[in-house]
């Protein structure tokens, strides 16, 4: 059997550039190596959206189209609804009896995302949101879970969850391991150290070609470089990082250019957008497709959330065996 990989995004809103760099990259590549399940974390968008529910239905669909159209394969991946996959929430009880409040306060992720958010008094499932991770993962027992470098902390957590139930009721869940991939984290345009939906500074998948190259031309640069004739400096540049991820042939020429007065921003710009939207081109057509066939965007959906509770209702099984509290 090929092992699995489990991996997936909350459903509040449209996915970006940073979201394909850590992680949409790799479950392309690895789809055919892999069985591949792909997480539509409707459960997990609450714990900062549960204010807004029609943005989070809207967004199952958004999400699936995202993943679909960068080139996955709906006939090799395994698309599942979190909500409706009971098995995710028994586990996440039980494994709320095996952590501290302790150390959810202290996980490094936790922390910064309640600042970005502005809270101070923590809801539970906030909270408990690396709990919850960890019943994503293992109520399918994946091995490998491709992630952003913010995801880390999580991950650490989930290992430690998984290895305290087994030295509890023995060996019952897999430790599953994460998989970085070569641009963990995608800065903002604006200089911010994370591109993100909730901070107006990222480019979508969805976004068309005049959108990018409205983008581009905002983004940040060496602030210091006053014109053409004075040398810039690319390591504070937020155009030169988005080449070292998305223009690697070039970067390298684009950085001593830089270094040497021999390119201004404005070109740079736009060598970085003519990139970006070759890129995303081959992505907004399948868009479309999936865009105007949503019915089989659902029946990939009810499907492969049928195949995940068979596989969830056989992992509780052996949990509650293990915990001897099938009588």
């Amino acid at each position: 059997m090929k092992k699995r990989i489990l991996t997936g995004d909350r459903t509040t809103g449209k996915l970006h550039l940073g979201h394909f760099v850590g992680s949409l990259q790799n479950r392309v590549k690895l789809q055919d190596e892999y069985d591949t399940f792909i997480l539509l974390a409707d459960i997990q968008a609450l714990t900062t959206h549960f204010n807004n529910p029609e943005l989070i239905n809207s967004s199952i669909y958004n999400i699936a189209i995202d993943n679909l159209s960068v080139g996955l394969d709906p006939n090799k991946i395994t698309f599942v609804q979190q909500s409706q996959v009971p098995a995710i929430a028994e586990l996440t009880v039980f494994y709320s009896m095996l952590v501290s409040v302790n150390s959810l306060r202290h996980n490094p992720t936790i922390k910064s995302e309640a600042m970005q958010y502005g809270y101070d008094d923590l809801t539970y499932g906030f909270l408990g949101y690396p709990i919850s991770q960890t019943a994503d993962i293992t109520f399918c027992n994946a091995d490998l879970v491709p992630v952003g470098d913010d995801q880390l902390p999580h991950m650490e957590q989930a290992r430690k969850i998984v290895r305290r139930f087994n030295d509890l009721y023995g060996e019952t869940l897999k430790v599953p391991k994460e998989l970085l991939s070569a641009t963990p984290r995608l800065p903002g345009l604006d200089g911010n150290s994370k591109m993100g939906k909730s901070l107006g500074n990222a480019i979508y998948l969805s976004d068309d070609a005049e959108t990018v190259t409205a983008k581009v031309k905002s983004a940040l640069t060496d602030m210091n470089r006053i014109s053409v004739a004075n040398r810039g400096n690319p390591d504070i540049c937020m155009v030169n990082k988005y080449h070292k991820a998305f223009n690697v042939d070039e970067y390298e020429n684009i950085c001593d250019m830089c270094r040497n007065a021999k390119i201004g921003c404005v070109a740079c710009k736009k060598t970085l957008s003519i990139r970006l939207n070759q890129m995303l081109d081959p992505f907004r057509e399948r868009r479309r497709y999936f865009e105007n066939h949503q019915g089989e965007v659902r029946d990939l959906i009810v499907c492969g959330t049928s195949r995940a509770n068979e596989i969830g209702a056989e992992t509780m099984s052996n949990v509650k065996k293990a915990m001897k509290i099938i009588i």
